[in-house]
């Protein structure tokens, strides 16, 4: 290959485009019946796949885009979604864990020394 021949590339990484290939695939085993059999087993109800065909379709209309518009949707739907590691104070995760699990604790018998349900009263 001679130095003409090799393509020039201006930064360090590709422009991303999306794959519609991948949701396609996701629509097709969507409709699967596998999966149509494994979701009525966990959730008694079949998949209605509705979240994949507006994938498939949102791909789509990315792709009839300029490449600079695709860069900033993307761009911008990366920073709005919430970092995986949000962190807690000490007062919201024991609100939110005992919003989760206050059915199990309620019902099951008290264990002496166990922690109880924080009250009005000790927020103040």
């Amino acid at each position: 290959m001679d130095a003409k021949e090799k393509p020039e590339t201006t930064s360090s990484q590709p422009p991303r485009r999306p794959d519609c290939i991948k949701c396609f695939d996701a629509l097709w085993f969507c409709y699967s019946p596998f999966h149509q059999m494994q979701n009525y087993y966990r959730y008694g109800e079949f998949d209605h796949c509705f979240g994949k065909w507006g994938d498939l379709v949102d791909c789509l209309t990315l792709k009839t885009k300029r490449v600079a518009e695709v860069e900033e949707i993307l761009i911008a739907r990366d920073k709005a979604k919430p970092h995986i590691w949000t962190f807690r104070t000490v007062d919201e995760a024991s609100e939110n864990w005992w919003r989760m699990y206050k059915h199990l604790v309620m019902f099951s018998a008290p264990m002496p020394g166990a922690v109880q349900p924080p009250t009005k009263s000790d927020k103040s």
